[in-house]
C-alpha cells in the first residue's frame, strides 16, 4: 500500500482524477487490481468492468496475453458477494493446475475440485471442474446452481472440438439467466459472431479482443546452422515482407541438393544431382545452438510420441546437458517429491530411471503417452525453469500453462488420426503462441526448421494469417434427448435446440453454400467431357479400377495379420545360443538368444543381445516375417546381461561370426494371385474396351478428380437441404429412436415422460451412452465378476490408436460370451440408427479387455504391459492409466445407475476398487 501512495503522489492532476473515477466507479476492480502485482492491461480493464457492471463478458485474446486474470477477477467478485462461482476447464490437467492457483491466492478452504475422478471440497465457494462436471450439475438440478453467481468457461473455443464441444454450448444455454458467464478464448476471426450468440442466449454481453501479444514474437527459419528472421522490413501497404536472402538460400539448397524430376542416379554416380544430401541440424545441433544463442528454454514440437521419446533418448546418448549441479539437485528433489506414491516395484517397467536421467540432464517429453505423474512432473520442471527443453505433440498447446522463450516447429504436416495433413494457420498460432514468457523475456521466438521442398512462403502464409473461425460441433444425442425431455419437455427442447450456436451459424451459411454447388456443377462438366472416351464407357471402366485397388488393400491387410501370426509362432522355436537377425528398427542387426523367454499363458518375449551391446527383450512385434536361427554362438551356462563386459563380449563374438545378415529386400507383403474376386475384378477391367484406349491414364486421372468433386457436391448439397432446422429434425429422429426402445413415452401416454430406463440413459454421460444403457436393461452383464465387467465395459470406451490392427485376444469363457452379446445388440442398435438416418455409435472395441481384466485380476503392471505387447496391442504406461481411468469413470456411473444392491452395480463398485491402485491411483491431486 505505501508504494500504492507513492505512484499517487506521483501522478499528474488529470491522472489522480481518472484513478479517483475508476475507484468510485469500479471499487471492487480497484480492491483487486492493487492485489496485483502488476498493472493491467486495458483489455483486461474493460473485461473486468463489464464483469462488475453486471455483464456477461467474451474475452479473445493471444496465449500468454493474460485472459485468466478477468476468471480470477470472477472469483474475486464472488467471494466479495458471498456467492459461487465455478471455474470451468476443459482438461483434468488444467484444472488441477487452476485449484493449485487459487488455493495459493485463497486458501484451500475457499476452493474446491470436481474432475469427475476427484472431489476435494465440492460444496467450497470457489469450484474449479472440468466442463462435463458442470453439465451433469445442470441436469441432475444440483441445489449447488441456487448459490451461483459466476462461471468462468475457461479455453471456451473447445466448443468447436468435435468430439466433445457440445458441452460448451450445453452448459451455456442450461445455465439460469442469473448467472454471469466469463468466456476465455483464443483468439478467433469470428469473436464477433459469437458474441451475437451470448448476447441473443445469454443476454448483455460485453466482447472484448486484444490482438496485440504482450511479449513480441519473432519468426525464424533454421537452415542448416544459419538462423534467419522469416521477415526482412514491411512493404509500402504495411504489410510484413519476406527477407529476401532466406528466400535466395532457400531457392539454392534447394536446387544443389534436389535431383531433377526423373534423374536416376546410377552406381557410377552419373544423372545424380550436384552436391550431396542435405542434413537438416540434429535435434542435439539446434539445442546447442539455442542455448549458445541464450533461447532456452525451448518447447520443440513433434509431431508423434514415438518422435518426442526418440529425440529425449538422442539428446542423452549424446551427452547433452543443460542443466547446473545446483539444477540437478532441485530436479532430483522435485522428481521424488512428485512420484514418491509410485509403487517400487514398477518404476523399472514405467522407464523411471531413464525418463530421471533425461530431466537431470534438462530435456524431457510431454504427450498423451506418458504417466500423468511424469507428465505433471515436466510441467512443473519446465515452469520453474529447471527443464530446458521439451519435445512435445501438438496437446501441450490446448490450455496448460507451459510457456517458453523459444518454440522450434520440425515439420508444418501432422497426422489427424486419419490422414497427414498441413498446420492450418489457427494450429501454428496455437503453438507458437507459447513463446514468450510474460514478466520473463523480452520477446519470444519461433523457429521453423527448414528441409528441401519447404518455402519459407509457406511459413510465412501461416505466420501472418489472422483467420480462425470458431465452428460449433453441437449436435443432439441420445443423453442429451431425455435430459431435455426431462427438464423442459419436448417442444421447449426443439426449441432450446435452435438457440444453439450451431444453428446460428448454420443458418448464416446456406447462401455461401449454395454457391459453391452452383460452382462445382459447371466444373463437373467439364471434367465429365474429360474424361469421356470413344471406346467406351469410362466411369464404369474407373469403378472397375476403383473397386481392385481396395481388394488388393483389404488383402494385404489380411496377409500382413497371417505374417504376424507365422512370425509369433517361429519364435516359440527360438533356443539359448541362436543367432537371428532383427529385420529393422534401433536394434536391427544380428543378435544372440540368452533366454527364450517362454510362458505358457504368453506370447514368447527372447532376452537377446545385440552386436551393438544392446540388451533387452524383443517381441512378435520387432518381426514382420518368421524367424530363422542363422547360426549358434556358444554360451556360458549363466549370462549377465547386466553386465557391460560380459554384453560388449557377446557383441565381440557376433561380429567376428562368419555370419551375415539377410538383405534388406523386403518379403512380398501380399500375394492376391490366388484371390477369385480379385482375378474376376481384373478379368473385367482388361476385357472392358477403355483398358485398350491409348489415353486412358490421362482420361483416369479426370476421373479421379470427377469422382472426389461429385463426392464434395453431394455433400454440399446435403448439408444445403439439411440446414434450416437441422439441430431440431435430427433431435426428432433421435425421440423417435428413443420412444422405439422405451426410454420417452409414446405419444398416446405423455410426449414429454421419460420412462425409468430413460432416467438410467440420463445418468450414463458416454460416447456410447443409449449401448451401455440397452446393456443394463438387456441384464448382458449380470453374471459377471468384476474383473469380467471391467474387460468387457472396456469396449465401450476403449479405441484403438491404428486402424487395421490384428484381432485383440479377450479372456474366454463369461468374458468372450458377453463381448459378443454386447457386440450383437450394438449391431441391432446401429440397424436402427441407420434406419432414423442418425449418427451411428461407435463399434465396440475389444483392445483393452485382456489388459484390464489382468490388472483388475491383481496382475503386476509389467506383465500387463507385456502381454499387450505380445499380443500386438502395445500400450504406454500413460495410455494404460488413461483408459484404466475411463474404464472407472463408466463404472462409476454403472454403479450409481442401478445401485450397489444390484449384482452388476455391486460387481461395478468392486470393479473400480480393483482397477483403482499402483500407477492407477498415482498422480490424483
Amino acid at each position: 500500500m505505501a508504494e500504492s501512495r507513492s505512484n499517487t503522489a506521483r501522478m499528474t492532476p488529470a491522472e489522480s482524477y481518472t484513478a479517483h473515477r475508476r475507484r468510485t466507479a469500479h471499487p471492487q476492480l480497484a480492491g483487486f487490481a492493487e492485489q496485483m502485482s502488476f498493472e493491467l492491461d486495458s483489455f483486461q480493464r474493460t473485461a473486468c468492468q463489464a464483469l462488475e457492471s453486471g455483464h456477461g463478458v467474451l474475452v479473445c485474446a493471444p496465449t500468454g496475453a493474460g485472459k485468466t486474470v478477468v476468471g480470477e477477477f470472477a472469483v474475486h467478485m464472488a467471494l466479495a458477494e458471498g456467492r459461487k462461482c465455478f471455474y470451468t476447464t476443459p482438461i483434468k490437467a488444467l484444472s488441477n493446475q487452476k485449484y493449485a492457483d487459487l488455493c495459493q491466492r485463497h486458501g484451500s478452504e475457499a476452493v474446491g475440485l470436481l474432475t469427475g475422478d476427484t472431489s476435494i471440497n465440492g460444496e467450497a465457494q470457489v469450484v474449479v471442474m472440468t466442463t462435463e462436471v458442470l453439465r451433469n450439475m445442470l441436469y441432475a438440478g444440483s441445489s449447488t446452481i441456487d448459490q451461483l453467481g459466476y462461471v468462468v468457461m475457461d479455453e471456451v473455443h473447445y466448443l468447436a472440438d468435435r468430439f466433445r464441444g457440445a458441452v460448451w454450448e450445453e452448459v451455456i444455454l442450461h445455465l439460469p439467466e442469473y448467472v454471469q458467464l466469463a468466456s476465455l478464448s483464443a483468439t478467433v476471426s469470428n469473436a464477433e459472431e459469437f458474441g451475437e450468440w451470448l448476447v441473443e442466449v445469454r443476454g448483455d454481453t460485453t466482447v472484448v479482443v486484444d490482438e496485440h501479444r504482450p511479449v513480441p514474437l519473432w519468426q525464424h527459419m533454421l537452415v542448416g546452422s544459419r538462423m534467419f528472421d522469416l521477415f526482412g522490413g514491411e512493404t509500402d501497404n504495411r504489410e510484413l515482407k519476406i527477407n529476401p536472402n532466406l528466400v535466395r538460400h532457400t531457392q539454392e539448397l534447394s536446387r544443389v541438393h534436389s535431383p531433377p524430376r526423373g534423374s536416376k542416379g546410377g552406381p557410377n554416380g552419373k544423372n545424380k544431382p550436384r552436391g550431396s544430401k542435405f542434413f537438416a541440424p540434429s535435434r542435439v545441433d539446434v539445442l546447442d545452438g539455442l542455448n549458445s544463442s541464450g533461447l532456452l528454454p525451448a518447447i520443440v514440437f513433434i509431431f508423434s510420441r514415438a518422435g518426442c521419446d526418440a529425440a529425449v533418448s538422442q539428446c542423452v546418448r549424446a551427452g547433452l546437458r543443460l542443466t547446473s549441479e545446483a539444477e540437478l539437485a532441485e530436479i532430483r528433489e522435485v522428481v521424488e517429491e512428485r512420484t514418491s506414491n509410485l509403487p517400487e516395484d514398477d518404476l523399472e517397467v514405467l522407464g523411471y530411471w531413464e525418463w530421471r536421467e533425461a530431466l537431470e540432464r534438462g530435456v524431457g517429453a510431454h504427450h498423451a503417452g506418458l504417466l500423468p505423474a511424469f507428465k505433471e512432473t515436466v510441467e512443473e520442471l519446465f515452469v520453474r525453469g529447471l527443464v530446458k527443453a521439451v519435445f512435445a505433440t501438438e496437446t501441450l498447446a490446448l490450455g496448460i500453462n507451459m510457456p517458453a522463450r523459444t518454440v522450434v516447429l520440425e515439420r508444418l504436416v501432422k497426422f489427424n488420426g486419419e490422414a497427414h495433413v498441413d498446420l492450418s494457420p489457427g494450429e501454428y498460432t496455437q503453438l507458437t503462441g507459447r513463446a514468450g514468457r510474460r514478466g520473463i523475456d523480452v520477446e519470444g521466438h519461433a523457429v521453423v526448421v527448414w528441409k528441401p521442398g519447404m518455402d519459407p512462403k509457406q511459413v510465412a502464409g501461416l505466420a501472418s494469417t489472422r483467420t480462425y473461425p470458431l465452428r460449433s460441433s453441437f449436435r443432439p444425442g441420445y443423453n442429451m434427448a431425455v435430459n431435455l425431455v426431462n427438464r423442459v419437455g419436448t417442444e421447449q427442447a426443439r426449441e432450446l435446440l435452435e438457440q444453439s450456436f450451431a444453428q446460428f451459424q448454420a443458418d448464416r451459411s446456406v447462401v455461401g453454400m449454395s454457391r459453391r454447388v452452383e460452382r462445382n456443377s459447371e466444373a463437373l462438366e467439364g471434367y465429365a467431357e474429360s474424361m469421356h472416351c470413344e471406346l467406351g464407357d469410362f466411369e464404369e471402366y474407373f469403378q472397375l479400377r476403383r473397386r481392385i485397388s481396395e481388394r488388393e488393400k483389404y488383402l494385404s491387410k489380411q496377409n500382413k495379420a497371417s505374417q504376424r501370426a507365422e512370425a509369433a509362432k517361429s519364435l516359440e522355436s527360438l533356443r539359448k545360443g541362436d543367432v537371428i537377425a532383427i529385420p529393422a528398427g534401433r536394434r536391427a542387426g544380428l543378435a544372440v538368444v540368452i533366454d527364450p523367454g517362454l510362458e505358457p499363458m504368453n506370447e514368447p518375449r527372447p532376452l537377446v543381445v545385440t552386436q551393438d551391446r544392446w540388451s533387452g527383450r524383443v517381441s512378435v512385434a520387432d518381426f514382420t516375417t518368421p524367424v530363422q536361427p542363422l547360426g549358434k554362438l556358444k554360451l556360458p551356462k549363466h549370462v549377465d546381461t547386466r553386465s557391460p563386459k560380459s554384453r560388449r563380449d557377446l557383441a565381440s563374438s557376433l561380429r567376428n561370426t562368419d555370419i551375415t545378415p539377410p538383405s534388406g529386400r523386403k518379403k512380398r507383403s501380399s500375394d492376391t494371385g490366388d484371390d477369385e474376386e480379385l482375378a474376376s475384378l481384373r478379368r473385367a477391367m482388361r476385357s472392358h474396351p477403355c483398358h485398350g484406349c491409348d489415353d486412358r491414364e490421362s482420361h483416369a486421372r479426370w476421373a479421379e478428380r470427377y469422382e472426389r468433386l461429385r463426392s464434395e457436391t453431394e455433400g454440399l448439397r446435403r448439408k444445403v437441404a439439411a440446414t434450416t432446422h437441422s439441430l431440431a429434425r435430427s433431435f426428432d429422429r433421435i425421440t423417435a429412436l428413443l420412444t422405439e426402445r422405451g426410454y420417452l413415452a409414446d405419444e398416446q401416454q405423455d410426449e414429454d415422460s421419460v420412462t425409468e430406463y430413460g432416467k438410467r440413459l440420463s445418468r450414463l454421460y458416454s460416447e456410447s451412452d443409449l449401448l451401455a444403457a440397452e446393456c443394463l436393461r438387456e441384464e448382458t452383464w449380470r453374471g459377471l465378476e468384476p474383473a469380467e465387467l471391467a474387460a468387457v465395459v472396456s469396449s465401450l470406451v476403449y479405441e484403438s490408436r491404428r486402424e487395421g490392427a490384428m484381432a485383440p485376444q479377450v479372456p474366454s469363457g463369461s468374458v468372450s460370451d458377453a463381448l459378443d452379446a454386447t457386440w450383437r445388440l450394438w449391431a441391432e442398435l446401429e440397424d436402427d440408427e441407420r434406419r432414423h438416418k442418425i449418427d451411428r455409435t461407435r463399434e465396440p472395441d475389444p483392445g483393452f479387455a485382456w489388459p484390464v481384466f489382468r490388472w483388475a485380476r491383481g496382475e503386476s503392471l509389467e506383465r500387463v504391459l507385456t502381454a499387450a505387447e505380445s499380443t500386438g496391442n502395445e500400450l504406454s504406461a500413460g495410455d494404460f492409466v488413461r483408459w484404466c481411468r475411463q474404464v472407472i469413470d463408466l463404472l462409476d456411473q454403472v454403479r450409481d445407475v442401478v445401485g450397489t444392491a444390484d449384482p452388476v452395480g455391486g460387481a461395478a463398485a468392486k470393479a473400480v476398487t480393483a482397477i483403482r491402485r499402483g500407477v492407477v491411483a498415482a498422480g490424483a491431486v
